[in-house]
């Protein structure tokens, strides 16, 4: 391959290290790259919450527009931001193998508050599924909104009165941001493909998905394809109240997933192990028993009541 690969990037600290990852990647392959910097619309208005924004791909579409006009070559995202219907004439290239899928949350001062399910405080999260897990372990708690990319979220929780905020694990790790005063929240379900790094194309270009499929991870692929099914299946979109989590044991998968209502009152869960040869509709199946549920119905009718 002769010409140099255009990887389109978001200007954020971790979307460019996620794509330099990528560039180092190629470059172990024989393969010539450059980084092509894009801002979207999430990075430009980062006051409203997310799940107010109502655009699916807040954080993709302006990389896949510029991937269709064929500014570049391919694109690389944290692949929760990812719709689950990819746009039209692109597709998956590759999976990296996966990051750690947990949430954390960053406290200020003690962290007693935690051990008391009872307890009062402010807690600030944008994401409208770790708000409502939250909510429903902690009833009593407040949510503030907080936007922005992990660095000016780190900046916010020491500048307003808050006792802690939630952060992927996956996104502080990677660019040694991971304060001492974080802990796991092992309880919380992480969003679907939530650690794991999406590299796409355009569907009619062999010659960057061959570039790409080397470093395919083949146990994340499976995992966060049933994961994104089981989104898809049940609503779509990654600013609803939806959790997956899919892990490879030996020759088996364990699939995790749940639907809150917005509030944190209400949960449905469903939790299956089967082999991995068997595990294909894994996704698709769990989310169709979790519809059976009428509270599923009536929390997904709400949420697309609000949203219309």
């Amino acid at each position: 391959m002769n010409s140099i690969l255009k990887i389109g990037t978001r200007e954020s600290e971790l979307a460019v290290w996620q794509a330099t990852q990528v560039q180092n990647l190629l470059k172990e392959n024989g393969v010539s790259s450059e980084l092509v910097y894009i801002k979207s619309e999430g990075d430009v208005d980062t006051v409203t919450p997310l799940y107010e924004l109502g655009v699916q791909g807040i954080f993709t579409k302006t990389l896949d527009a510029a991937l269709l006009n064929k500014k570049i070559d391919i694109a690389v995202h944290s692949m929760k931001d990812v719709p689950t219907q990819l746009a039209k004439g692109i597709k998956q290239a590759a999976v990296l193998k996966r990051a750690s899928y947990k949430d954390i949350l960053v406290y200020k001062g003690d962290k007693d508050f935690l051990e008391d399910r009872q307890s009062s405080a402010t807690i600030a999260t944008s994401s409208i599924r770790r708000k409502a897990q939250w909510l429903y372990r902690y009833p009593n708690h407040s949510i503030e909104n907080l936007r922005g990319n992990v660095n000016t979220r780190l900046k916010k929780v020491n500048e307003n009165d808050w006792n802690g905020a939630i952060f992927a694990a996956a996104g502080l790790e990677r660019i040694n941001l991971r304060p001492e005063n974080s802990v796991d929240l092992d309880w919380m379900l992480p969003a679907p493909a939530q650690g794991a790094i999406m590299i796409v194309c355009r569907e009619n270009d062999s010659v960057s998905y061959e570039a790409c499929k080397n470093f395919n991870d083949v146990d994340t692929a499976l995992c966060t394809k049933l994961e994104r099914d089981f989104l898809r299946t049940l609503l779509g979109g990654c600013s609803t109240p939806i959790s997956a989590l899919a892990e490879v044991k030996s020759d088996r998968i364990i699939f995790k997933g749940n639907i809150y209502s917005p509030d944190g009152k209400e949960i449905i869960e469903i939790e299956k192990e089967i082999s991995i040869k068997e595990s294909n509709q894994l996704g698709f199946n769990t989310a169709k028993e979790i519809l059976k549920d009428t509270r599923a119905q009536n929390i997904i009718h709400a949420i697309r009541n609000e949203k219309n």
